[in-house]
């Protein structure tokens, strides 16, 4: 019970970093000492032992997968989950509010968030190369390339948020890189946590004895997120882990450039929500800036000499 609350909280930890741009819940398992164990958990599994699932209905399947469970680490990651899923079911809400009460303060935290993560993280990289430094350009361009698009652009169809999932998941388990950012970046961010705490609200209608209807549209978004992060956990993820084992030094710099290029998300909704006539605006708009920043550096002083 002891070992399980410790878990827990640390995968509570991992989930409220993920759920805002710029902190990788990734950089907290890594401080709070269970990254090794997480990955090693992860890759136990692998697209093929989907088949045992077919099997569940004979003793020899079933047998199979408990070992699988066993082999997989599978308490641990169900208590650590349950943390992370804590964590994001409670602070959807309150970011839902921030984002439609205070949008360009909400704006000027990620842009310190995402600012600051991207000096920590580009001193760990090397683009003395013209191959690092075309790569670099790459990942700024597309990055602030999808950020200018408007919402309408990409939509947040089925397919879509299946995608977006997909590549989340592949950034929250990376040390220094944001999932949540690259939701932020495609436009998917605002849509998921509305759909997330509409989800929440359903459920909690339904005990009431509300409406099934209302949960039909945020319970089949929330699924569809959840199942190409499934996916996404079970191969891109390994195709990331392939990357950075061969290409370390590249693909660490596309990613950072990612961040660099998606400044252009929070500065064009501070230049479209903010007074900027007002000095009370600008002022709230610095200081919230940053707050973000100095939690990013907060928690880069506490990783020390890890070497992402």
């Amino acid at each position: 019970m002891r070992s399980s609350l410790s878990v827990y909280l640390k995968g509570f930890l991992m989930g409220a970093a993920d759920t805002v741009p710029g902190v990788s819940g990734g950089t907290i398992a890594l401080i709070t000492g269970i990254y090794e164990r997480l990955i090693n958990a992860i890759t136990a599994v692998g697209p093929s032992d989907a088949r045992l699932v077919l099997s569940f209905h004979t003793a020899e399947g079933r047998t199979d997968l408990r070992d699988l469970f066993v082999q997989a680490d599978g308490v641990f990651l169900l208590v650590l989950g349950l943390g992370i899923a804590s964590a994001v079911l409670t602070l959807s809400r309150v970011l839902e509010h921030t984002l439609e009460q205070f949008p360009a303060f909400t704006a000027a935290f990620f842009f310190g968030l995402i600012g600051a993560s991207a000096i920590v993280l580009y001193s760990e990289v090397d683009v003395g190369t013209s191959k690092r430094l075309a790569v670099a350009l790459f990942g700024i361009v597309l990055a602030a390339g999808l950020s200018s698009l408007p919402e309408s652009a990409i939509g947040s169809s089925y397919p879509v948020v299946f995608v977006a999932g997909a590549i989340a998941v592949c950034a929250m388990i990376l040390p220094g890189v944001s999932g949540s950012f690259l939701l932020y970046v495609l436009n998917q961010y605002e849509f998921m946590i509305t759909n997330l705490t509409a989800f929440v609200d359903g459920v909690i209608a339904l005990v009431d004895g509300g409406d099934l209807a209302s949960l039909t549209e945020p319970f089949t978004v929330v699924v569809t997120f959840c199942t190409g992060a499934l996916l996404g956990l079970l191969t891109m993820a390994r195709v990331v882990k392939w990357a950075f084992r061969e290409f370390r030094a590249g693909t660490l710099t596309f990613l950072v450039s990612l961040m660099v290029g998606g400044l252009v998300k929070p500065l064009s909704t501070i230049a479209a929500e903010a007074q900027l006539g007002s000095t009370t605006e600008v002022a709230g708009i610095v200081v919230f800036a940053l707050v973000g920043g100095s939690l990013v550096l907060g928690v880069d002083s506490v990783t020390g000499e890890i070497d992402y």
